[in-house]
Formats: structure tokens, C-alpha cells, sequence
């Protein structure tokens, strides 16, 4: 999804597939991971509460990030062109620029996500060791 939200950011030609497609596939795999995630770090006789929990975090995230940075930064954008005079009367934004700061924000948030993932591994890579040994995938 990072690479997706440079992709955005970047607004080279011909990016808004690839970048869609990384951020859809991403997004996808995320929602797809997370139930057996949770059932493994929590267990199952909360999964109901946690996955609802987990859920919640989906839309208090997009009102900040899409209605609040987002509309902050686009009409941080809009004002500049404005005073400029690119525009007409109508605060609007016209042009990459619009929307590249809040794909940077993301690509951060993303990114940011990785490495709590990564410390997360590493954290239970020790219960797991103990839970099956050394037992390999490839018997």
C-alpha cells in the first residue's frame, strides 16, 4: 500500500492503475489476514468482541485521515492557488499538487504499520517456537 500511495503522491503518467492495484491488493490481503491474526494473538473465546473492536478502527481512521487531513491539507492547497490567482473566485484545487501531501501521510501510515507489524513478529516469534519447536512447513 505504500508504494500505491507513492504511486498517488507522484502522479507520474499512467500510475493511477498500478498504484490502485497495490493499494486494493493491500487493502484486500489486510482485511483477509486479520481474523486469523486475531484468533491467534487473542484466542477464540473473545474473537467476537476483538474482530469488532479491530472493525472499529476501519471508519474512526477514514474520518481522520480522509475527512479531516485530507479536507485540511486540499484546502491548504486550494488557498494557495487562489491567492495566486489560478483559479476563479471558487476555492477549488486543480492539479497533482491537490493531494500529494495526504498520500505522503499515508504512505507514512503505511509504513508506520510495517514496522509495528515487524516488532509484532518479532515479540511472538518466541511463543510460537514454543508452541510447535522446530517443526518445519517441509516435511
Amino acid at each position: 500500500m505504500a508504494v500505491g500511495n507513492v504511486l498517488f503522491a507522484m502522479a507520474w503518467p499512467s500510475t493511477l492503475y498500478v498504484g490502485t492495484l497495490l493499494v486494493g491488493i493491500g487493502y484486500g490481503s489486510h482485511w483477509g489476514i486479520i481474523p486469523p491474526i486475531l484468533s491467534e494473538i487473542f484466542g477464540l473465546k473473545n474473537f467476537g468482541l476483538f474482530y469488532n473492536f479491530f472493525i472499529l478502527s476501519s471508519p474512526i481512521g477514514s474520518i481522520f485521515l480522509s475527512g479531516f487531513l485530507a479536507g485540511y491539507l486540499y484546502d491548504i492547497e486550494a488557498a494557495k492557488q487562489h491567492s495566486a490567482g489560478l483559479t476563479s473566485t471558487e476555492l477549488t484545487c486543480l492539479g497533482a499538487s491537490c493531494f500529494k501531501g495526504t498520500f505522503l501521510i499515508m504512505t507514512g501510515v503505511c509504513i508506520l504499520g510495517i514496522i509495528l507489524a515487524v516488532i509484532s513478529a518479532v515479540r511472538t516469534r518466541g511463543v510460537y517456537k514454543n508452541l510447535y519447536g522446530n517443526q518445519s512447513l517441509h516435511r
